[in-house]
């Protein structure tokens, strides 16, 4: 790490937490008025972020990005119309911070509750997409936490656009320019600092591919809330509507193949394989997808299906191929889940209300679905109206990370000259 680059860490870490103070005692109003305004800009300079965003085009273009890379890298008309509707939506969510619940007398006559409060200074460390500037510094701002934003390289003349625009959201509600940073170097080395300043850093939300996850979460010196895999599977009892079961499995594979919450093993218990797998294949067949199997599916299903290996059952794809496995009982289920999956998303589909609750109790995931797709395991979904990401930690925030999730509880007394004795 060079001197320079560690120095110029420091200082926006130093400035983060100072803004972080002023943000805390922000009103509602203010942080409205901040994301407002940031949304009257982005609309005001259509052709400046245009202009921005085919300079890292052009550049991805040159060091040979492929399609998807650019793609995602692309900032079109509709794009800039989200970001602009997701400033407005993050806006129009209640404001979590100050809300004190569970107040109660004891029997020293003291008053306990809990207050929420804000996390203080969070480092978002991303890769391509620039709506993700947008996204992270609109529910950092009205959870009232000040961020350290450090986008990909590719995105660089994109996400200071980006952040221009902010900045003037900031300005008009007179909160400070600290309150989101863009980091503008695009050295590594600013990374290495970001995850290692804990007295200007309280918390880490990598988004990203595995490989940038995993080196945060082994170097970091600051707790992160992340996933690595979104290994997710949907069980299928011996209990289930075939028609629900069949609607279920095909949309948490087939409605997206890339997302994390997609669907990557389907479980079948062996007393309902026969009437229930025969036209799902039809269904991942006709779709394209590739079936690998166990050898009682491949036995029932036909050549055609891939043997599933011990690293399939580990594999998150990302693309329209499945892993099948029949097992026998509820137990094979649930254990076959806690042993290969990822705490991310699981299903069950049975018309069984004792198998329902037992998998929901016994499965150690951060989302548990009954009846419903695993692509259901979404901020917007659950009604946060936007996330930060999916955690599949344990402590803290779990599952979708929305407003709330970028918040902390403090306890708080109150008490008329009370003493103890």
């Amino acid at each position: 790490m060079t001197e320079s680059v560690l120095d110029y860490m420091t200082r926006l870490g130093r400035a983060a937490r100072e803004a972080s103070r002023v943000l805390a005692r922000a009103t509602t109003a203010q942080k409205n008025r901040a994301l407002q305004a940031a949304a009257a800009a982005l609309d005001a300079a259509r052709a400046e972020l245009v202009a921005a965003n085919e300079k890292d085009l052009a550049n991805g273009r040159a060091n040979g990005l492929d399609a998807a890379m650019l793609d995602r890298l692309a900032l079109t008309p509709a794009r800039i119309d989200d970001m602009i509707e997701g400033l407005r939506q993050v806006a129009a969510l209640p404001d979590p911070i100050g809300t004190i619940r569970d107040m109660r007398y004891v029997p020293s006559g003291i008053q306990i509750g809990k207050m929420r409060v804000p996390l203080g200074v969070i480092g978002i460390i991303y890769e391509s997409r620039p709506n993700v500037t947008i996204d992270a510094a609109s529910l950092c701002l009205k959870s009232g936490n000040a961020t350290i934003l450090r986008g990909g390289s590719e995105a660089i003349h994109s996400n200071q656009a980006i952040a221009a625009c902010i900045q003037r959201g900031l300005a008009e509600a007179g909160l400070p320019a600290a309150s989101v940073q863009v980091v503008e170097t695009t050295d590594r080395a600013a990374v290495g600092a970001l995850i290692s300043m804990p007295e200007y850093v309280d918390v880490i939300v990598p988004r990203g591919g595995k490989g940038l996850i995993e080196r945060i979460s082994r170097e970091a010196k600051v707790p992160v809330i992340k996933h690595l895999d979104g290994i997710c599977h949907v069980y299928i009892d011996v209990a289930a509507d075939l028609d629900k079961a069949i609607r279920v499995a095909d949309n948490a594979k087939t409605q997206r193949y890339a997302p994390c919450n997609t669907m990557e093993t389907l479980l079948v218990h062996a007393g309902i394989a026969e009437r229930v797998l025969p036209p799902l294949a039809a269904i991942y067949r006709e779709k394209g997808v590739e079936l690998r199997g166990c050898p009682a599916t491949r036995a029932l299903l036909g050549a055609d299906v891939r043997e599933a290996t011990e690293e399939d059952w580990r594999t998150e794809y990302n693309a329209p191929i499945l892993s099948i496995r029949i097992v026998e009982s509820l137990d094979a289920a649930i254990e076959h889940i806690n042993t290969y999956g990822s705490q991310h998303t699981d299903a069950i589909v049975t018309e069984n209300f004792s198998d329902a609750r037992r998998f929901l109790a016994e499965v150690d995931s951060s989302s548990v679905m009954v009846n419903a797709s695993t692509r259901f395991a979404d901020g917007f979904e659950y009604g946060l109206g936007a996330e930060i990401g999916i955690s599949t930690d344990k402590l803290h925030a779990r599952g979708p990370v929305g407003l709330e999730g970028l918040t902390s509880e403090k306890y708080v007394v109150f008490g008329d000259g009370h003493v103890r004795g």
